[in-house]
């Protein structure tokens, strides 16, 4: 009996590691999931390994809760594994790059064949405060997986934004920005994906 007792302890690590959206040690831990979509091919897990081809383009986002069916939300994405020297990539820490920061997302009214509720960003390019561009890791050797957050969050009626209150967008500081503009809950839903170069 004391034997299963200890097995059941890693089990339960390892299930509460998993049920987490977000990486291990990302600040803030996201449980729940945003659907993350780039043309026919899910984010099925966190942490699947995508090509730049296949996300050359913007995802398409969503969620299977139809509670978020009414609501407006921010969405970014941002690489975690941007190296400090791009001559020799091993020989300093990490920096994060937002790849994208686009507010106004409203969910569709209905869930598509997929169950899935779609959140749909305004027809104004003016919603896109960065504006996506698609990973492209550099090549390394051995070769090194970036991990790419999508953060969704609920944002506040009259909510904005400007380019200026993000900052620079390498070494992107998620916490600075947060403060900035006053989103005071945390994100609502996580994926996250990866890219080798």
């Amino acid at each position: 009996m004391y034997f299963s007792g200890v097995a059941l302890i890693p089990a339960i690590l390892l299930s509460s590691i998993v049920s987490a959206q977000t990486p291990v040690g990302f600040v803030p831990e996201v449980k729940e999931k945003l659907e993350v979509i780039f043309g026919t091919k899910a984010v099925q897990t966190p942490g699947a390994s995508f090509t730049r081809a296949e996300t050359a383009r913007q995802p398409t986002i969503g969620t299977k809760d139809a509670a978020l069916a009414a609501g407006t939300y921010l969405w970014m994405m941002i690489d975690l594994d941007v190296p400090s020297n791009f001559q020799n990539p091993s020989s300093g820490p990490r920096r994060t790059n937002l790849h994208a920061m686009v507010a106004g997302f409203q969910p569709s009214s209905a869930a598509s064949t997929n169950g899935i509720y779609t959140l749909t960003p305004p027809a104004s390019s003016s919603s896109a405060i960065v504006p996506y561009v698609g990973p492209a890791p550099p090549r390394e050797t051995p070769p090194y997986a970036h991990r790419y957050v999508s953060l969704l969050y609920e944002t506040p009626a009259g909510f904005s934004a400007t380019r200026q209150q993000v900052g620079q967008t390498l070494g992107f500081d998620l916490a600075k920005f947060v403060a900035a503009v006053g989103l005071t809950s945390p994100p609502i839903r996580a994926n996250y994906f990866n890219v080798t170069g």
